[in-house]
């Protein structure tokens, strides 16, 4: 691919450059791509052993400059091979000309347009750059810049940190972190947080908290190491004084953070309640750059995303919950700016601080039913998250539908805001058209939504929800399949007939086997659920079974005669407690032997949960006040029942010792 380079850097490039380069300089500059292609002789100097030092490091520091440049400067320098280049040249023994490569090395990988592996296709480059680190502080400077860079994970978590581009590695290569981390970069770096140069420390800090983020193995092994005498979360926390730089502070209450997360440091020490999450919330204030309120929102959001007493603590730091609304303030009224420098800087800032903020109100909303009340009755706090929903930035969107999910377990907010505001009504246009990772989020709303008590059940299911519900069942994407069911279980609560029938129109036999057959557990007990809701009241019963009652036998079966936990087993058995509640459904149970053997034998399985469910089935099939119960007895008795009842009703276990005795005294009756 041809290898064309803008000029946006003229002046300041030449003004580096001695009168030896000028010459190819020049012609890097030249209008005519023919010209710029003979530039490439810069690169083509770099790696001649016979150029002087003084040149190749000249060169070096101009490719430097080139790629400060435009992305598509970066983009041709790498069509041009310049990495193996520039590694190459950090073999040479000169310092000066390893210093620039390093730096040119450093300002491509920075760039979003290279590709991170590129540093890890020779083994042998990290060991050679954990080497070079004890040269000067520049290469340490560099090498920390270029591993913080180039250290990306398999799976970036969906809340705190900035999302980051999926690596190329193989599906079984290791990642990143665990390859930096094998080749002894916590102990080669961890000296450097004491460097003398502020430039080396902070570089050292943001490598250990891209390192750390996320990763048991690094955590556990920062906590226990010692610089000078002084164990690294010590060295954290002095980072993180007031009266150290900004950016220092952020970056180790981000190393802090991630070591907590990754269960190194225990959510109660008092480095995170004490220093790491006021250090955070200090970040959320108005003094603060907009990005640096971003940064420290999101940190904050997952420092305590699992954690209900962090959550409790940050909910009443500083007044957070009142500080955060100000994050929807930007851009401030036109009017009030007159320098449209700043307004094009807010601009940009806007949709992020919007994501961070709903992302830490969704953090810190989780658990606590109080701390979800001051949220919502924070200034127009609902319409934010309405207008979220629809915003064009995805991030804003994910992040608006992650805090009405957070909200959403509620139940007097469902009772009330969420009725008020017809919540639900944006969220079912969200449903419609979206990537998996909001179908996600927005699905499980949903499942709350269409909880017995809430309000917004019934507008739900008349604008079409059991369709696009049924359709998420038949997602490839195991999470969407389970909110689907989910949702339609929670649906089918105490539904009246017309919208169960509804439920098993839209999902069809064929795919409720499917779902039945499913190999996550999750599904198969949402779909029992789902079914055991759909088979209650008698009339329902009867009606269901009459027009799917086979399917749902043969289903039964299956699963009972399949190697399946004791819950789903139990579940089963229920749902058979409650065909056999049924008038004309009952029958469908004693004319199947097979069945009626299966509950003989889970009478007496050794474990009291299913014995239970199964004498559920038996007290339903031989209840006295209904018609027919006599021959129903007579038969359940040849089977040799009463007999097991007997042995029953001498249980240790004090609930099937009582429902032995109720069922025999239907024989007596």
């Amino acid at each position: 691919m041809a290898c064309v380079l803008e000029a946006p850097l003229r002046m300041s490039v030449l003004s580096e450059v001695t009168a030896s380069s000028r010459h190819y300089v020049d012609r890097l500059f030249d209008l005519d791509p023919q010209k710029v292609l003979q530039g490439v002789m810069l690169l083509y100097l770099l790696q001649q052993e016979t150029s002087s030092t003084e040149l190749r490091t000249e060169c070096a520091v101009v490719l430097g400059s080139l790629a400060m440049g435009t992305e598509n400067n970066v983009k041709s320098l790498l069509d041009c091979h310049i990495i193996p280049a520039l590694l190459q040249g950090l073999l040479s023994s000169d310092l000066k000309f390893i210093e620039a490569c390093l730096r040119c090395l450093r300002t491509i990988f920075i760039s979003p347009v290279t590709p991170e592996d590129l540093l890890y296709t020779d083994a042998t480059v990290i060991s050679h750059l954990m080497a070079l680190l004890s040269r000067s502080r520049y290469t340490q400077e560099y090498i920390c810049q270029i591993f913080s860079h180039c250290c990306k994970l398999q799976h970036w978590h969906s809340c705190g940190f900035k999302s980051l581009p999926q690596p190329l590695l193989c599906a079984n290569g290791p990642d990143h972190q665990t390859i930096l981390f094998n080749h002894g970069a916590v102990q080669n770096i961890a000296h450097l947080l004491v460097s003398t140069s502020y430039k080396v420390r902070m570089q050292a800090l943001k490598c250990f908290s891209v390192l750390a983020f996320e990763n048991p193995q690094v955590s556990m092994t920062l906590v226990n190491v010692s610089v000078d005498g002084e164990l690294l979360p010590q060295i954290f926390v002095k980072m993180l004084q007031r009266d150290k730089p900004i950016e220092m502070q952020l970056t180790s209450a981000k190393c802090l953070t991630s070591m907590c997360r990754a269960g190194a440091i225990r959510t109660d020490d008092s480095c995170i309640v004490l220093k790491t999450l006021p250090c955070l919330v200090r970040m959320c204030s108005k003094e603060r750059l907009l990005e640096e309120r971003v940064e420290g929102a999101e940190t904050l959001a997952y420092l305590i995303e699992t954690d209900v007493e962090l959550q409790r603590i940050a909910s009443i730091t500083d007044h957070l919950i009142v500080m955060l609304a100000d994050y929807f303030k930007y851009p401030s009224s036109v009017s009030a700016i007159t320098d449209i420098k700043r307004l094009d800087h807010d601009l940009k800032h806007a949709h992020e601080l919007r994501q961070a903020a709903f992302k830490l109100y969704a953090s810190l909303g989780a658990n606590d039913e109080d701390i979800r009340k001051k949220i919502i009755e924070t200034e127009n706090m609902m319409d934010r998250i309405v207008n979220g929903l629809s915003e064009s930035s995805i991030k804003v969107r994910l992040a608006a539908v992650r805090c009405l999910h957070s909200l959403s377990r509620s139940v007097q907010q469902l009772r009330t805001s969420f009725q008020d505001h017809a919540v639900w009504k944006p969220l079912m246009k969200v449903l419609q058209n979206a990537p998996n990772e909001i179908l996600i989020v927005a699905s499980s709303t949903l499942c709350n939504l269409l909880l017995e008590f809430s309000p917004s059940k019934e507008p739900i299911l008349e604008s079409g929800a059991i369709e696009l519900l049924c359709s998420l069942t038949q997602s490839e994407n195991l999470a969407l399949r389970v909110n689907g069911i989910w949702a339609l279980m929670n649906m089918a609560f105490q539904a009246e007939q017309k919208i169960k029938s509804d439920i098993l129109r839209g999902l069809s036999t064929e795919q409720l086997f499917q779902l039945l057959s499913d190999s996550d557990v999750n599904v198969l007990m949402k779909t029992l659920g789902l079914l055991r809701n759909l088979l209650s009241t008698r009339p329902h019963i009867d009606h269901i079974m009459s027009t799917h009652g086979k399917q749902i036998m043969q289903a039964v079966t299956l699963i009972l005669e399949g190697e399946h936990n004791i819950e789903v087993k139990e579940q089963t058995l229920c749902i058979l407690a409650n065909i056999a509640d049924g008038t004309t459904a009952k029958e469908l149970i004693m004319t199947n032997d097979d069945i009626l053997q299966k509950i003989k034998y889970y009478m007496s399985h050794s474990n009291a949960k299913l014995q239970l469910a199964a004498m559920f089935c038996i007290s339903n099939l031989i209840w006295n006040e209904e018609e027919g119960s006599q021959e129903r007895q007579d038969k359940l008795r040849d089977m040799g029942i009463v007999d097991i009842l007997h042995k029953l009703s001498q249980s240790s276990d004090p609930n099937l010792c009582d429902k032995a005795k109720t069922a025999l005294q239907q024989y007596l009756a």
